[in-house]
C-alpha cells in the first residue's frame, strides 16, 4: 500500500501485525521508536502511555481524527500528531452496513456454514421490500443509507435524542418519537459518534420496544449498545437478529458470548478496511512522515475538525 523505501536508508521501518493489550508490553515494544503510525483507534494512546515513550516525536494516525489519542498530552510532551485523508471510509462503512443488514435478514452466515458442512437450506429469510429502516443518527453516514433503502423499496424513519423534524426533512425522512421509532422499525441501524453521552444509547428498554422480527445493526462504535442487554435480547428472542462490526473490547475476546449466538452476524471492525481506503491511509502515512522529516509537519491534528471537513 506504500513505498516505504522512499523514506530512504536513514529510516528503518518495522511493522507489527498483532494487537497488544498489556500497557507494559506495549511500552516495551514501542519505546525505541521516534515515529509511530497507528491504524485508526485500534491502539489507544492515552497520556499514561505517551509519557512512557520518551523517544516519540511523531504519531501518525490513519484518518482525519482519532479519539483514542490524547492530543493535549501529545502537545504537552512535544509529540506532533498528524492525520491522513481517507475519502473512501464513509462509503465503505455504508456498504458494510448494508452487507450486515442483508446477511442478518437472510441468515447468510448460518446458511453458509450449513453448505460448508455438507448440508443445505436450514431456515427462512425475510425480504426488505416494504419494510421500515430506522436510522439512529443523521450525521455523515446516516443520510447515505436512505437512497439504498429506497432502492430496496423500504420506508425510512429516523430518531436520535436531539434530532429535529427540520433535519429529518432535509434528508427526506420523518423523525419519530423514541417509542414509535423502535416499535415500527424492521431494521434499526446506528450511526452516532461515541461520547460520554452516547454510551448505552441503545439499552434494554429500546430493545424491548422493538419487534420480535426486527434486526439491529451497529457499524459505529460498540459502547453505543448495552452489550449485556443485546445478548439477552438475542438469546430470548426479544429481537430476531443483529449484525455487529464494532465491540466494547476489540479485538473481540475469544470467550465472548457474542461468538456463540447463532442469530448474530459478526465482522471485525472493517467498515473502512478496503483497498481504496488503505491506499489513502498508507499514502498519507508517507506524506506525513516525509513532511515531518523535512521540518514541515502537515495535517497536524488539534481536534481533527479541520481535516474531517476536508474528507467530507
Amino acid at each position: 500500500m506504500a513505498n516505504w523505501a522512499s523514506l530512504g536508508e536513514a529510516v528503518e521501518v518495522t511493522a507489527f501485525r498483532d494487537h497488544v493489550d498489556d500497557p507494559d508490553e506495549l511500552v516495551s515494544r514501542l519505546e525505541p521508536f521516534d515515529i509511530i503510525a497507528a491504524m485508526r483507534e485500534r491502539t489507544p494512546f492515552p497520556r499514561s502511555l505517551l509519557e512512557r515513550l520518551p523517544n516519540l516525536r511523531l504519531l501518525v494516525t490513519s484518518g482525519p481524527k482519532n479519539d483514542a489519542i490524547d492530543i493535549d498530552a501529545a502537545r504537552d510532551l512535544g509529540v506532533v500528531v498528524s492525520g491522513t485523508v481517507g475519502r473512501n471510509g464513509i462509503p465503505g462503512t455504508v456498504e458494510l452496513t448494508w452487507a450486515l443488514i442483508l446477511a442478518a435478514a437472510r441468515s447468510l452466515h448460518r446458511e453458509d456454514a450449513l453448505v460448508r458442512a455438507g448440508g443445505w437450506q436450514g431456515g427462512l429469510g425475510s425480504v426488505l421490500h416494504g419494510k421500515t429502516l430506522g436510522i439512529v443518527g443523521l450525521g455523515n453516514i446516516g443520510p447515505r443509507m436512505i437512497p439504498v433503502a429506497q432502492a430496496f423499496g423500504m420506508n425510512v424513519t429516523a430518531w436520535s435524542r436531539n434530532l429535529s423534524q427540520e433535519r429529518a426533512a432535509e434528508v427526506g425522512v420523518k423523525a419519530l418519537s423514541r417509542e414509535e421509532f423502535f416499535s415500527t422499525a424492521d431494521v434499526v441501524t446506528l450511526h452516532l459518534k461515541l461520547s460520554s453521552r452516547s454510551v448505552g444509547y441503545i439499552g434494554g428498554e429500546e430493545l424491548r420496544l422493538m419487534k420480535p422480527t426486527a434486526v439491529l445493526v451497529n457499524t459505529s462504535r460498540g459502547p453505543l449498545i448495552d452489550e449485556a442487554a443485546l445478548i439477552a435480547a438475542l438469546s430470548d428472542g426479544t429481537i430476531a437478529a443483529a449484525g455487529l462490526d464494532v465491540y466494547n473490547i476489540e479485538p473481540l475476546p475469544a470467550g465472548h458470548p457474542f461468538r456463540t449466538l447463532e442469530n448474530l452476524v459478526l465482522s471485525p471492525h472493517m467498515g473502512y478496511v478496503t483497498h481504496e481506503t488503505y491506499a489513502d491511509y498508507f499514502g498519507g502515512y508517507l506524506e506525513d512522515i516525509e513532511a515531518f522529516l523535512q521540518g514541515n509537519p502537515i495535517r497536524v491534528l488539534t481536534d481533527g475538525a479541520d481535516l474531517l471537513r476536508e474528507v467530507l
